[in-house]
């Protein structure tokens, strides 16, 4: 990992799991790191953490689950910090759960924390993260993927944890993709992954999964996309662990991804891109 001292950097998601090792790793490599959480303790602990091994971080609080948080989020950001050269957009809900739940805005919770806080978040980034330019985004999605039905993107009939899941990550990979493209010449790469299989986290645990992999190992996949020197210029792409793979087709569906992008900007309230 290349040294990252004057560099700035926000985890959503990072105060527990493989969020938490992330922030931790990229504190120690030089960077100044915005811890992103709902928890105080929790977040004021990480950032202690980060401190300790002589690293320099602060907390912020916002609760995804609501675009108004997410707003107030991307203001703070941009309040504290003049440069925003790592974005990594970790946190979500895992598959456990049969009941259908729904953000502060109505909408899906899985779709609205796992994707949508991401997109808008980035968008309303997106004029740091260029004027700091070399930067990079990294969209922490899965290999649990599903085709999004845009007759009910909303999975208002047979829902399933699973189901909403799988389509809130195959959201990610098809945002990160369109917006690889739109940043094309810009200095700005944009990768999504799946980490590791089944990390052991406390979102697999709630799942009643096994584990069967390290927090470690799924870190340092995020990392090599976050600040590995060896990333060349390859962006818009989905890699599985440290090597590149192929996500579910409707990732490269130009129409689906259309689709896509005006029911985010129209759920989100942005009338345009950015760009």
């Amino acid at each position: 990992m290349m040294q990252l001292d004057g560099k700035t950097a926000l985890i959503t998601g990072s105060t527990d799991g493989v969020g938490r090792v992330v922030a931790r790793k990229l504190g120690e490599a030089g960077a100044r790191i915005l811890v992103h959480g709902r928890d105080q303790d929790r977040g004021q602990r990480v950032v202690e953490e980060i401190r300790q091994s002589g690293g320099t971080a602060e907390f912020l609080a916002a609760d995804l689950a609501s675009l108004a948080e997410v707003r107030r989020l991307a203001d703070t950001v941009r309040q504290r910090a003049d440069r925003l050269d790592i974005l990594i957009n970790n946190a979500g809900i895992g598959t456990a759960g049969t009941t259908r739940q729904t953000s502060v805005d109505g909408h899906e919770l899985r779709f609205a924390v796992n994707y949508l806080a991401g997109f808008l978040l980035t968008r309303l980034l997106l004029p740091l993260i260029e004027q700091s330019a070399p930067a990079r985004i990294v969209n922490v999605a899965s290999a649990g993927q599903q085709a999004l039905d845009f007759d009910d993107i909303m999975l208002t009939h047979g829902f399933s944890g699973r189901r909403a899941y799988c389509q809130s990550k195959l959201a990610q990979i098809m945002f990160t993709i369109d917006l690889a493209d739109e940043l094309a010449g810009t200095g700005v790469l944009v990768n999504a992954l799946h980490p590791a299989t089944y990390m052991n986290t406390s979102m697999v645990r709630r799942a009643g999964v096994t584990p069967m992999s390290s927090v470690e190992e799924g870190a340092d996949a995020i990392l090599s996309l976050a600040a590995a020197p060896s990333l060349g210029d390859r962006t818009g792409r989905y890699f599985s662990g440290l090597r590149e793979a192929r996500a579910d087709s409707q990732a490269y569906d130009a129409e689906a991804r259309r689709r896509l992008n005006a029911i985010s900007l129209e759920l989100t309230g942005l009338a345009t891109p950015y760009r």
